[in-house]
């Protein structure tokens, strides 16, 4: 039994996480080789969802997976609540994998294991101490190769120093982990983006080497740096700096999921690490191994399952229903389940932002959003297109209006207003701008600010509404995010037809919400002109519930409202081609409704070339009953003209 993970599990409050936080911290105490009865004891803290014999009929079903959940889980999230394992002593750290190696051996073996002969390396020698007693490493060397430091090192294998010059003796030397230019130290000197530096202080260095074996890291080389750390200098194998961006972040949060807090900040590729073979003060900075681990960060993400291309094995259903995953909660009732997407799409003057700001705040309060249930939780706001005084006084306006108080740390805002790029690009900040705060859902407004490739093509908004998937992945939290309508006349539409550019917008999300103006009768115009509202109606499609009854609205600065009356239920939506709507008889749209409705009297009237009133709703975009009403007032005309006809007769 791992004394960190019993450690960590003692700090997390077990009333605090959701049902299926606690399944999974069930699985990754059997999956540390732990007893029932440790699960069963922490959990007897949550006496209002505590039953007797549930934790062990619950333990039995843990059967493994094909991605175990590890102590490494408790870990994380003891860590995201501020806990740090306690640090022992440098001392009890006691390095022998290459210590009986020479220091200039030493020294080779880690030149050979990250550079090529002919490539030039960045080492520093030279350093200044602060009034702190922190030393300041110079800019040192840059212009020579490896093949001649492993000369000069061969030439003198009992004198680093003579090799590389010497070092003030409680500083210790340092060393760049990817080859330079000559020219210079900065990222743009460096010329080959192999490898990233790991470490960390959380940790003792026992601790953080055995990690490094256990996660199986592709290590290129391991040094401890004479101090509370062992540096691993992990392959990466970038292509150019923006690669290596990428694939730098994905390291941290793999490493970051999986318990081990890391120094973000060593994340630049001309990073400076500790260099083995010298001194520092009474300890030496020392090589315990080279080329460890997977031969590639590619087989790595494989080897964790975080190879996000290589798709899960197949499962026979007897299995997966003896051991079913736990169904994540609903986050807005009957519509979202977190670490599900949503999108909300709507034209101009609907108040789509003053709508999601509405939704963040009844999903931090748990309150009720038009009319459905939120579940109380953590939301990140992206705002992509408000400047950022706007977007907080929004807020505080919304609160108010709504009654509401968010509370301190509900809501992250993060304001990007000028700062926005593609989507692909933003993913790694905002996973790790999230992550601390460990959001329940994340709603990014808009998204036109954001995408990547042509918007009406199927390939491009795929690969676009990946990167969505990633967030779900990476942080569990559901995602929601706002897109306008295309152009047109938006009445004739389906309602998930209505978002502009490709179809991948009706299919990709697990919920799509439509919202779209409504034409008011004179009476309702004059009403809603009093008191500057508009009036709208939100459909949906859903993947995971059933779909819901179109909800009708009024947005009436600065809140949505439902409409109570129901007087909005017969109101037609703007652009719906209804006979009579237009004044123009003559207008090519009255003709087409006049058609259609033509066709539905046909049907409703024996005739088989008709359109079922089912159909002609879905066409029209209105309710069947709206269908019906109009169909039988034109029955009613037929037989009136009739009665006149045989009359005219007599």
């Amino acid at each position: 039994m791992d004394k960190t993970v019993i450690s960590a599990l003692q700090t997390i409050d077990c009333k605090s996480l959701t049902y299926a936080e606690w399944i999974t911290v069930g699985m990754a105490l059997k999956g540390e080789g732990c007893d029932v009865s440790v699960w069963d004891a922490w959990s007897r803290a949550d006496a209002a969802r505590y039953h007797p014999g549930e934790c062990e009929q619950r333990w039995a079903t843990f059967h493994g997976a094909d991605r175990p959940v590890t102590g490494g889980t408790i870990v994380r999230m003891a860590m995201e609540r501020g806990w740090r394992p306690e640090a022992a002593p440098p001392d009890e750290f006691d390095p022998t994998e290459e210590e009986e190696k020479t220091p200039s051996e030493q020294l080779i073996a880690y030149l050979k294991a990250l550079f090529r002969p002919e490539e030039r390396v960045g080492y520093v020698t030279e350093a200044t101490q602060s009034e702190s007693g922190k030393w300041q490493p110079s800019k040192g060397v840059y212009d020579r190769t490896a093949g001649e430091l492993i000369d000069a090192l061969t030439k003198h294998p009992d004198d680093v120093g003579a090799a590389i010059g010497d070092w003030p003796a409680d500083a210790g030397a340092w060393i760049r982990i990817n080859p330079l230019n000559g020219e210079g130290v900065r990222n743009a000197d460096v010329t080959r983006f192999d490898h990233a530096l790991v470490e960390s202080d959380d940790m003792t260095p026992g601790e953080q080497a055995a990690m490094y074996v256990k996660l199986n890291l592709p290590v290129a080389a391991l040094v401890y740096s004479g101090g509370r750390s062992v540096h691993a200098v992990v392959k990466v194998n970038a292509s150019d700096p923006e690669d290596y961006r990428r694939r730098v972040t994905k390291l941290y949060d793999i490493l970051q999921k999986h318990g081990l807090s890391v120094d973000r900040q060593n994340n630049n590729p001309s990073r400076l690490s500790r260099m083995p073979g010298v001194t520092r003060g009474a300890k030496r900075q020392i090589l315990l191994c080279t080329n460890r681990g997977c031969s590639s960060f590619e087989e790595w993400l494989r080897y964790m399952r975080e190879d996000t291309a290589s798709p899960p094995k197949p499962q026979y259903l007897s299995d997966a229903q003896a051991n079913p995953p736990p169904v994540p909660e609903e986050l807005i009732g009957g519509v979202l389940r977190r670490g599900h997407k949503m999108l909300v799409a709507g034209s101009s003057k609907a108040g789509k932002s003053f709508l999601l700001m509405e939704l963040a705040v009844d999903i931090a309060t748990g309150g009720d959003w038009l009319g459905f249930p939120c579940r109380k939780g953590r939301v990140m706001y992206v705002n992509l297109e408000i400047d950022t005084a706007s977007c907080v006084q929004r807020f505080g306006i919304i609160s108010q209006a709504l009654g509401r108080d968010p509370g301190e740390k509900s809501i992250l805002l993060w304001n990007l207003r000028g700062h926005a790029e593609p989507l692909d690009k933003l993913v790694p900040d905002l996973i790790e701008a999230a992550r601390p705060f460990m959001p329940d859902a994340i709603i990014i407004d808009p998204i036109y600010k954001v995408i990547t490739g042509d918007e009406n093509s199927a390939t491009d908004m795929g690969a676009f509404c990946n990167q969505f998937d990633r967030i779900c992945e990476a942080l569990g939290c559901a995602v929601i995010y706002c897109h306008h309508h295309s152009k047109g006349v938006q009445g004739q539409k389906r309602a998930m037809d209505r978002a502009s550019g490709s179809g991948v917008f009706a299919r990709d999300p697990d919920a799509v919400l439509d919202i779209i103006e409504l034409e008011l009768s004179e009476r309702l115009k004059r009403a809603a002109a009093e008191r500057g509202a508009t009036a709208w109606r939100m459909e949906g499609n859903l993947r995971e519930f059933r779909s819901f009854r179109p909800v009708n609205f009024w947005f009436e600065y600065p809140l949505h409202r439902t409409d109570e009356s129901g007087e909005l239920s017969q109101m037609p939506a703007q652009g719906t081609l209804e006979a009579g709507h237009l004044k123009n008889p003559f207008h090519k749209t009255t003709k087409m409704a006049n058609e259609a409705f033509r066709e539905a009297f046909e049907r409703e009237n024996g005739s088989a070339s008709g359109i079922a009133v089912k159909d002609m709703a879905a066409r029209l975009g209105l309710s069947e009953r709206a269908i019906r009403n109009r169909v039988q007032a034109m029955n009613a005309e037929f037989y009136l003209n009739k009665g006149r006809v045989y009359a005219a007769k007599c």
